[in-house]
């Protein structure tokens, strides 16, 4: 391999060069790249970089002879096409830089100790004809149902994740919970601590003097309610604990019905279908290009049989919506709904 230059896109702005690297050379080591960098063989602009160094779109990389990668192993098999039918069935949204689905109750995001068939596995359903494979951008419970926002390039993925770990993105879920919370609006302002790891972690509510406690805070509003026994929440997370939303909702003494592992026997009144009430209804975020979308996502089939049963008239799922170069309203993702409490 003789020396190369690369102008860097603008899918790239921001990039680490060592990651630069890995996304074009995944082969190389980055004990190889850092002493191509110390040596002075790595230019970018035709000056010295460290392996930290951010890139900018037009910038000019100098890439030295590289080792030669390992002999190629056999490729993954292709996609089952039932799984790459089914990942399209859950297209809600779809331009250049994004893809939202509708995720389904029982379907895990990622994979683990005993799960054969995730979403991550039937992305490649969605690939195209890119040369980047579509990247999840966060995960949902595997018993919740609703929103999974995809990035469609390794840039993408990196600008949305910002925006998440900024806060800039608008969360909506809805929940039908055991009981009427009072106050019917608040924050839920109660710090979570794990006990265990991987699949098997249980999520506590814990003293704010726990040192492995996180802080953990959710806005909640009673939609509509029948009497007190059962309400229609929407909650709005304002930090991202795993398990949040289902703990606060037992903290407040009103656990979601058909929670498997949070609420207890509280959680699963006779009369409803034993699967969780908890869906992932809308997101407002940043658009990678700029401007705002806004997308939600209808009622899975067993809450919306819990829906008619209670009375509750969720209203039509608006259609997605980009609002290019304007901030969205704030309105359209908590998704209200047109009933009211009685």
């Amino acid at each position: 391999m003789s020396v190369t230059t690369r102008i860097v896109s603008e899918d790239e702005a921001d990039l680490r060069l060592d990651r630069w690297f890995r996304r074009h050379f995944p082969t190389l080591t980055q004990g190889v790249l850092q002493k191509l960098c110390r040596t002075g063989q790595v230019r970018l602009d035709g000056k010295r970089v460290t392996t930290a160094t951010r890139l900018a779109p037009g910038q000019t990389l100098r890439v030295p002879p590289l080792p030669a990668p390992p002999a190629p192993t056999d490729a993954p098999p292709p996609l089952d096409p039932k799984l790459a039918q089914e990942i399209e069935r859950m297209v809600l949204y779809r331009d250049d830089q994004v893809i939202v689905l509708n995720k389904p109750s029982g379907l895990p995001t990622q994979g683990g100790p005993g799960i054969v068939k995730h979403v991550d596995m039937m992305l490649d359903g969605l690939r195209g004809d890119s040369e980047h494979r579509p990247r999840l951008v966060h995960r949902i419970d595997r018993d919740t149902s609703g929103l999974l926002l995809v990035a469609r390039t390794p840039g993408v993925a990196a600008k949305l994740a910002a925006s998440f770990r900024g806060r800039d993105v608008k969360k909506t879920y809805w929940a039908v919970v055991v009981g009427r919370p009072m106050p019917g609006s608040g924050v839920i302002d109660q710090p979570l601590a794990k006990l265990g790891a991987g699949n098997g972690a249980l999520v506590i509510a814990a003293d704010r003097k726990d040192e492995d406690a996180a802080s953990a805070r959710t806005e909640y509003e009673v939609v509509d309610a029948a009497g007190k026994k059962i309400s229609w929440l929407a909650l709005e997370p304002l930090t991202g604990r795993t398990h949040q939303l289902r703990v606060h909702c037992e903290t407040l003494g009103t656990p979601i019905i058909g929670d498997p592992r949070y609420g207890g026997k509280a959680a699963h009144p006779e009369g409803f279908t034993d699967r969780l009430h908890l869906h992932a209804r809308a997101l407002d975020l940043p658009h990678p290009a700029g401007g705002r979308l806004q997308v939600a996502a209808p009622l899975p089939p067993h809450m919306k049989t819990t829906f008619k049963e209670m009375g509750f008239v969720a209203g039509d799922t608006p259609k997605p919506h980009y609002a290019r170069g304007s901030a969205a309203s704030s309105e359209a993702p908590r998704q209200r709904g047109k009933g009211s409490a009685k």
